[in-house]
This record gives structure tokens, sequence and C-alpha cells, in this order.
């Protein structure tokens, strides 16, 4: 007997979200990013792969403090109480998480961010000296008057503040080429084409160096001291960034977790907003390059959801809540309506008719309906017990629905690894509009007529075939769903078992029509 030694084990799979400022409580934008991260996860989980999923909390923030002293709280428990909402998102979003770092409270983090600093500075792109610019603490960041849209921050509409003082700056300048050669060959993959080609024109304009540190007195005494300046809090982007290393253990000696995800074979993926692309896409690679650490592999950039056209920001005002969204429509609306709706590119305005409208057609009239239906016509064709099918020759009026099943795994990955979560779903629907038109095209319940008014064998295999490839394609339907909405795939799959005498359950409803919104 031939033997054949096993195949190459497959690379780990490290996705992360951003970490978002706690400022205030969390809102459907970052449940979006939330959201298409887990789909990542699941999906390069059930492809077999090693998958590491990571979110946390961006605690070492002026905007924070700031938000704490005009509510009248310590900062610390300020930050806590926020911070411990974003952490309790994975219940109402159905969120696989691996990890969640909060930046002000794990051990692991300051140790690593002093890390990251030493590196860099042992390679001489730190240096001290007087600057004086505009700074938006919206963005914590400086801008010059150039990049400002009639004197306001284009991501905020704020003026920013005219500050001058004495801090560590980044020689960012040094890693322009660089930089410039990763991302056009590849080897930095930024997603869509129209992100990359915007961080390429930022490059072609050059670099400046920026600040990478705050006085103690401006930060309020908040952040992580610089390492041998206690006077300076290191800058809270440099911090934050760093999270996707410190929280492997690389502050640590000889970490596994950071040798496996990070510094080994495999990707390394960053999902992020548009209005955070220069962060991710120019600083922090160029940190990384500094330190003489390895790159992200992916940066995968999604744009904003808008209400009434207007960015969803804690400070604007535009806030939905996600935790109160999904405990009025349902996980499984709010996942589904994120994924199915929001484009590859462009915002996408949300109302909760909409919400609404798209659960009631795609939930219940949808999924929940073809299912409800196929397992209802085997109860009353064939007494609950699953038809064993027509062998190798399809029976006519299924091909199409075959051909849907067959190919949604290779559609779905297709599109998620091209970042459109919004065709990866609608590769699963396809098996939907298939079923529904197998079922009118094959009109079962006539071949149930004519086997019991004529008995008519060839119409019995007939429907036993029709009845066979719907289910088969109701349970495809559940494992192609399973990425995108979990709780909703383990209802079809346990409604679409059968006991081991071959039956199955009774038909159940599996998705309620949502009220209509006053």
């Amino acid at each position: 007997m031939t033997t054949h030694p096993p195949g190459p084990a497959p690379a780990p799979f490290y996705v992360t979200t951003t970490i978002p400022y706690v400022n205030s409580r969390p809102h459907l934008g970052f449940a979006l990013e939330l959201v298409q991260a887990d789909v990542l996860a699941r999906h390069h989980r059930r492809a077999g792969e090693p998958v590491r999923f990571l979110s946390g909390t961006d605690d070492n923030s002026l905007k924070n403090v700031l938000a704490a002293e005009a509510a009248g709280v310590p900062v610390q428990e300020f930050v806590d109480r926020n911070a411990a909402a974003f952490a309790a998102l994975d219940g109402p979003l159905a969120l696989s998480l691996d990890d969640f770092i909060r930046t002000s409270r794990d051990p692991r983090h300051r140790a690593g961010v002093e890390r990251l600093w030493h590196r860099c500075a042992a390679v001489g792109d730190l240096y001290r000296t007087h600057y004086e610019g505009l700074y938006c603490v919206g963005c914590e960041q400086f801008w010059t008057p150039g990049e400002l849209v009639d004197g306001r921050c284009a991501e905020h509409g704020t003026e920013p503040q005219l500050v001058a003082e004495e801090n560590w700056f980044f020689r960012l300048s040094r890693w322009t080429g660089v930089l410039r050669e990763l991302i056009e060959d590849g080897r930095l993959r930024i997603e869509p084409a129209a992100r990359r080609n915007e961080v390429l024109a930022l490059l072609a304009r050059g670099l400046r160096d920026f600040s990478v540190s705050r006085s103690q007195h401006r930060a309020r005494g908040w952040g992580i001291p610089v390492p041998g300046d206690p006077g300076q809090v290191v800058y809270v982007w440099w911090d934050a960034l760093g999270n996707y290393v410190t929280s492997l253990g690389y502050g640590g000696q000889g970490s596994p977790e950071y040798e496996r995800w990070w510094a080994g074979e495999g990707r390394r993926v960053h999902l992020v907003g548009k209005g955070v692309l220069r962060f991710h896409a120019v600083y922090w690679p160029a940190m990384l390059l500094s330190a003489g650490l390895p790159l992200p592999t992916d940066i995968l950039v999604h744009d904003y959801l808008t209400v009434d056209g207007r960015k969803i920001s804690k400070s604007a005002g535009t806030t939905v809540d996600p935790v109160e969204l999904a405990a009025a429509c349902g996980t499984d609306a709010v996942r589904w309506w994120l994924l199915r709706e929001v484009p590859r590119t462009g915002d996408a305005d949300f109302t909760r008719e909409r919400l609404v409208a798209r659960a009631d057609a795609d939930l219940a009239g949808g999924f929940g309906n073809l299912v409800n239906r196929v397992v209802t016509m085997v109860h009353r064709f064939r007494g609950g017990t699953q038809p064993a099918g027509a062998g190798g020759v399809p029976e006519p009026g299924t091909e199409g629905l075959r051909a849907a099943c067959r190919d949604a795994a290779a559609d779905v990955a297709r599109a998620l690894d091209e970042v459109d979560f919004r065709g990866a779903a609608a590769a699963v629907w396809r098996i939907v509009d298939e079923a529904n038109r197998c079922i009118d095209e094959t009109r079962p319940w006539e071949l149930a007529r004519a086997e019991r008014r004529d008995r008519n064998a060839p119409a019995g295999e007939r429907l036993d075939a029709v009845l066979a490839a719907l289910l088969d394609a109701c349970r495809t339907l559940g494992e192609e769903l399973a990425p995108f909405l979990p709780n909703a795939a383990s209802r079809i799959a346990a409604q679409c078992a059968a006991a081991p005498d071959g039956t199955l359950p009774p038909p159940t409803p599996l998705f309620p029509r949502l009220a209509p919104v006053p």
C-alpha cells in the first residue's frame, strides 16, 4: 500500500479590527468593521486555517480624557465603563473573537510599546525637536494648512488647534521609497485599488516626519510615558498601532504567539475605515520597517456608514447603537444588513426601515420561507422521511440549483478575497433564487398528485429527486451562511438534520417578520 506524506499545514490567518477611542459608547459604524472581520475569521476557519481574530479599545487618547472631564468622571473609571461596552459587543453581534486588548489595562501592551520605541530609537529614527502646528484632537493628528478644507479638518469639520511644544519625532521621510516599492509590487496589499492609489499619491507628494510624543501637561498625564523621558507621553497613534503586535506578547522575550501569528508565514490582515488609512498604510508599516519587524500583508479598507448622508460618528452625534438595534431587530437582521447592503466602495446610508425591509425580504421571506417550504413538502409528501434522490443523473429542472450549490463555496471565497462582502452574500443568496426557480419549474405538488392518482412510479421517482435536490440545497445554504449568519445557519442545519430513522424535525419558522418601524 502506497502512502503519501501529508501536505503542508495551512498558513495562519491573523485578522484585526482597528481599536476605537472610548470617548463614548460603540456605534454601528464600528459594528460594520467587527462583522466584516468576523466573517473573514469564520470563513478561514471553515477552510481549515489557523485563525486569530483580535479587537480591542484605544484607551490612551486625549479625546477620552476630554470626554471624561466633560462628564465629571475620573479618566480610568470613564474609560473602563465605555471599554466594557465595546468588549460586550461579541454577544449582540455574534462575534468569534479570540482576543481583546485594552491599551490602558492589558499588561502586555505597555511593555510592547516600549520595546517598539527602543527598536526605532536604536536605528536613529527618533529625535526630539521643537514643533508648531495645527492639531485636530478628533484625529489626534497634526495637519498642514494645505491639508485642511476651508481651514477645517476634512474628517471632523472642526478648526484644529495651534500647538507649539517640543516633542519626539519619527523619521517617516526615510521610508518613503521603501513603502512605495512594497505597495507597488503587492507585498503590502491595499484594497480596494482606489485606496491603494490614494496611498501612492500621498507617497508621491513626499512624507514628512511626524510627532510621536506629547507633553505630559497636554496629555493631562494620561498615557504611556516615553521611555527615558517621563515628561513626555507616547503619541496615541504610536501607542494604538502597536496593539497588533503587543497583543501577541511582543513586549516579552520569545513569545510563541508573536512568532506564530506575526513573525512566521501567513497572512496578517488589518480591516480599517478609510479615515484612518494613512495611519495603517503609511505610519504603521514605516514603524515596523524601522524596528526590523514584518509588515502586515493586507490592509482592507471600508467606507463609512451614514445617517441622512452624514457619517455615523460619536463626536457628530449621528450614532446608532448596535446593541439596541440587535435587541430590537435581532442579531441576524443586523449582520445581514451590514453584509448585504454595504457596497465594496462608497458609503452606505442606514435607516431602520431599510434594515427591517431587508430582514423581512431575505431572512423571513427568503431563507426562512425556503427552508420551511421544503421541509413542509418532505413531511406532506414523504411523511417527513428524507428522499433518497435520483442517483447520478440530475432531475430536469434541478440543474441550475445544483450548479448554484456546487459553485457557492468558490464564489464566496472569490468575493471575500476581493473584500466584497456584498458580493459574497449575493453568492449565498443565489441558492435561494435557484431553489425557488426549481420549485416553480418542477412543481412538486403536481408530481405528488400524479403519483397518487395514477400510481405513477416515474412521477414518484421524479418527486424524490426534486425533494432531495431541494433538501440538499437547504443544507448547503446553512453551510455557506455560517460565516455570515452563524446563529441562523445553526437553525437551518438543525431544521434539515435527519434523525437516525431518516425523519426530519417538524417545520418550524426560522425568522420572525419584524414589526414596521413606527
